[in-house]
Order: structure tokens, then sequence, then C-alpha cells
């Protein structure tokens, strides 16, 4: 009996000290502080509604990319380089502007330090097409660039003219005062962001080829997100990484014949048990590791209690949170690899029984992940299914490394993220679920960051590549200013 009540003793104790542990935890839980290390210059003069009407034009160019390597209409890519020389005549007098690749735009203004990295600032040039048939169901027509009730509309609006127009208005703004930095400052526009991402390429091996090393990389992928979902508050979102992206090729083979006397096992069969296979084994997740992590550190002290004590003591509750956050397709897709299944072939005729039948599954690789592992991952999930194979479809990229959100690159950015938020909103890490042009400059510059100061609620984010794709008035001005502060603050 003595031996039972040192037991209970003991177990007491034990669950004593783990209340104590996570009592502690949960009450000592910070934010991060970053962005109040960072003392920004005053932003210069920005005439939001002249720099609207400059997007707006900048919007009527049409610079679609349909088809990697095809420039659809070089004329207007031709265009929209004149209409920006003519309107922005200080940036193209004090910077160096080339051609890479006949469309993307590489400008250079040196420092008067040549020993101190540049500062890289990245947009793209070109836009994604508007569904046929859904013209009408815009407010406004897709290339008018107009202007209804304080809002730009546009196909390119925010992804990602937006940015290049507040870009090129900061730097304006900037010379017109006398800017002359320390640091050099440099500007990569691609032109096919929207289907390779090869012009921002051939840039980044040119910045290579010249030993050029920037301190840090800003482009689109993030933004100031009204109702973040697990504060239900604004937040400042900046992207300190983005997925890998990959397609697989899933091919089930069998023999062929008459529909009338089918096998046990056809090839429809066998593809179909590969694609339930890969869907029931999902990769690894995890909110302990990676930008998820970094996440909820930064959004927990705005929590409730509960909540707190859940995100503080992940090595406690890490399942349970991690359950509740990939209840949703976004939520998973930041803590894991994801598979989606996107197309389907096979067969010629209604009475053939089809030899091959193929799938195309698409992953967006988690940095813990990579190229090799994701495939082996695959492979062992439908090793058991005689006939199947499962090949890498076209050229798929890596995941990018978690810049550091610790240096003294992050605290600028967070502070200047945080100036132009709505007042007292976090600034937390975020990882890019989608592929942008920063992925290119990865080895390149010290760190990449993404981030653009657009206001936006979860709701508006379908406009982005959908119908009636927008820009408000006050995010151009709050954009220009948040560009023009950094810039300042970064090559001083």
């Amino acid at each position: 009996m003595k031996w039972v009540w040192r037991g209970l003793v003991l177990v007491l104790i034990a669950i004593a000290a783990v209340a104590g542990v996570v009592a502690v935890r949960t009450m000592t839980l910070r934010a991060p502080a970053a962005a109040a290390a960072v003392a920004l210059p005053s932003a210069p003069q920005i005439d939001e509604a002249a720099a609207a009407a400059r997007l707006g034009e900048a919007i009527r160019f049409r610079t679609i990319s349909r088809t990697a390597g095809v420039v659809d209409d070089p004329d207007a890519f031709r265009a929209l380089h004149a209409f920006l020389a003519q309107t922005y005549p200080r940036t193209h007098a004090a910077f160096t502007r080339e051609f890479v690749n006949a469309f993307s735009l590489l400008y250079t203004l040196p420092g008067s330090d040549p020993a101190a990295a540049p500062i890289l600032l990245l947009a793209h040039q070109d836009v994604v097409p508007v569904e046929a048939g859904t013209e009408e169901d815009w407010e406004a027509a897709p290339f008018s660039g107009a202007l209804i009730d304080g809002m730009i509309y546009g196909r390119g609006a925010v992804d990602d003219k937006g940015s290049l127009i507040a870009i090129l208005e900061a730097t304006e703004a900037l010379l017109a005062q006398g800017f002359a930095p320390r640091r050099g400052v440099i500007l990569a526009f691609g032109h096919d962001e929207e289907v390779s991402g090869a012009g921002a390429a051939a840039m980044a091996a040119l910045l290579r080829e010249r030993n050029i090393r920037p301190w840090f990389a800003l482009d689109e992928g993030m933004a100031v997100v009204l109702d973040e979902p697990t504060t239900g508050a604004p937040v400042a979102l900046i992207g300190v990484a983005e997925k890998g992206y990959m397609s697989v090729r899933v091919t089930a083979r069998a023999e062929g014949g008459h529909s009338s006397m089918p096998q046990a096992d056809t090839a429809a069969d066998k593809l179909a048990r590969a694609i339930v296979a890969i869907r029931a084994n999902p990769f690894e997740g995890g909110v302990q590791d990676g930008p998820a992590g970094a996440l909820l550190d930064a959004l927990g002290p705005r929590l409730g209690f509960m909540q707190r004590m859940a995100i503080a003591n992940r090595w406690l509750f890490g399942g349970m949170i991690e359950a509740q956050v990939a209840q949703t397709g976004a939520g998973n897709a930041i803590l894991r690899t994801t598979i989606a299944p996107t197309i389907l072939e096979g067969g010629t005729k209604d009475n053939i029984l089809p030899q091959e039948m193929h799938a195309i599954v698409n992953l967006r690789l988690h940095p813990r992940d990579s190229v090799e592992s994701a495939l082996a991952h695959l492979r062992a999930a439908v090793s058991d299914i005689e006939g199947v194979t499962v090949e890498p479809e076209g050229d798929p990229n890596e995941p990018s490394p978690v810049s550091s959100t610790e240096g003294d690159a992050y605290a600028l950015l967070a502070a200047a993220a945080a100036a132009h938020a709505p007042e007292g909103a976090p600034v937390a890490p975020m990882l890019v679920l989608g592929a942008t042009d920063s992925r290119h400059y990865v080895g390149v510059a010290e760190n990449v960051y993404r981030f653009q100061p657009v206001w936006a609620r979860q709701a508006d984010l379908s406009r982005i590549h959908g119908t009636g794709e927008r820009m408000s008035v006050g995010d151009m001005g709050r954009m220009a200013r948040f560009y023009a502060q950094l810039i300042a603050a970064g090559a001083r």
C-alpha cells in the first residue's frame, strides 16, 4: 500500500510540475519586438490621386503572359516602358536602366559607399489573362484602369503593377528631395513572372555574375490582412519563405482490350487507387518548425488565455493546434506540403480499355521538404500498386529557405510594415503559398522577403487573378510612402 501512495505522490508532483511549466510559459509569452527597433525617416508627400491615375494608365497596357517563353504582345511591353520613362523622368535620369531578356527592366542607383550591400525591390510587369466570358462580371472593363468609388479597377492592379508604380512613385518623390543614398538601390521588374520568371532569373544571374549581393530583396506575396483568421483583427504578414512547386505524372498501365470483357484490374482502377493512396498519405505537418511557429509566436499574445496557453506550450498542445489549423485548406497549406490532383487523362473510345491512364498531381512543397524527398514520399504511397509509376512533370522548384526574422533587414521591414498598418496591428512572419519572382534571388540576396502594405480582407483575395481585381486610392498612397521610407531608411 505504501508503494501505491508513493506512486500517487510522484504522479501528483509530475502533474504539478507540468502545470507550473505551462503557467509560466503562458504568462511570459511575448511577441517579438523587431518593429520597434528602427526609427523611420518622414515619408515624402505623395499625391494619392495622381498615383492612382498613373496606375490606371499602366493597367491599360495589355502586358499579358499566357505561355512560358512567349511574349504575346511585345508592343504592349514597349509602350509600358516608354510610359514609365516619360512619367518618372527623375528616376530614369538618376538610375541606370538595362533591358534583360529583352523586356525585363533592371534599374541601378549606386550608393556613395561601394562596400555597402544594396537593397533590391522587385515587381513584375506582366499580368494573367481575363477568363473569356467573365468581362461583364467586372465593375469596370478589365483593362480600363477605371476609378470608381475610390478603387482603381483592372487586371494587374494588385498583381503586380500596383507595386511597380508605387516603387517608382517613391523613387521619384525621394529624388525630388535630393535623395543621395549611401547604400545602392536596385529595382528589378520582371516581364514573365506569371508563366516562368525567366526574366527575373536572368536578372538574378546578372547580379550574381557582377558579384552584387543585396542586403535584402523585397517582392510581392503578403499584405496587411484586416481580418486575419487567427485573431480576427488586422495583421501585417511578411512572407519569409515561399513554397516550392512540383507536378508529377502518375501513370497506370494494364492490359487493354474490348470494354465488353474488362479484366479485374484495369488501368483506370489502378489510377483511381493510386490517387486515393497518394491523397490518403499526407505529408508531415507541424507548428513547431518553420514560419508557422513564428507566426503563432507573433500572434499568441493577442489571443485569449486558453489560446495563449496552447501556443506557449506547443510541446504539449502542438497536435491539438495542428488539427485545428488544418481544418481549412489555407491553414493546412501553411503546415505541410499539399497534394492536389489536377488533370486526369486516358482512353480513346468508349468501348476500348486503355492500356495507360495518367494523372497530373500538383504539389506545393513546404520548406521542410524537397523535390527529392517529396518524390520518394509519393512513390512509397503507391509502391504496392503494380503498374503504377510516379515521375516529375516539367521543371520543379525547390521551396525557398526561410529568411531571418532576427536581423537588421527584417527589423527595418517590420518597422515600415507596422507604420503603414492599422495602429497597433502586429507584424508576423508568414509562409507564402504561391510562387513569386523572389525565388530566383535566393542565394543572391542575403535575405528575401515578400510584402505589400495593401489593406485587404480575406474576401478581397479572390479578386487577385479573378474577377474585379482592384486597388484602392488609399493603398496606392500608402504603398508609395512605405517604399519611400523603406528606401530612405535602408539606403542611409
